[in-house]
């Protein structure tokens, strides 16, 4: 499993703000390796998935022109306070990873 993600979420006035990092290499696959000269194999992660309280309200595909340990923020409407939400991703390799936290 991955190293752990760290996700905050917070009330601005009606809009939840979600702050989320993630642990994780993303390479494209493209790199060479500087001491073999081989092309390091891609890792990186392919969908991304939020939910709040259950409904999804981000579910996104990326490939591997992100940058290693993404950032991912974004807003929702229409949530509460002390509502739950959830982050999970997937990647290549099949290795996955989720983090919750309520909204504060």
């Amino acid at each position: 499993m991955a190293e752990p993600m760290k996700i905050r979420a917070s009330m601005k006035g009606d809009t939840a703000d979600v702050k989320c990092l993630m642990n994780h290499p993303m390479e494209t696959g493209l790199r060479k390796d500087a001491k073999s000269g081989g092309l390091v194999p891609a890792h990186h992660i392919t969908n991304v998935t939020a939910t709040v309280n259950g409904k999804t309200v981000l579910d996104a595909e990326w490939g591997g022109g992100v940058s290693k340990n993404p950032y991912l923020a974004f807003k929702v409407k229409g949530a509460n306070k002390g509502d739950k939400v959830m982050i999970k991703w997937a990647d290549n390799k099949g290795d996955h990873n989720s983090a919750e936290a309520s909204i504060g």
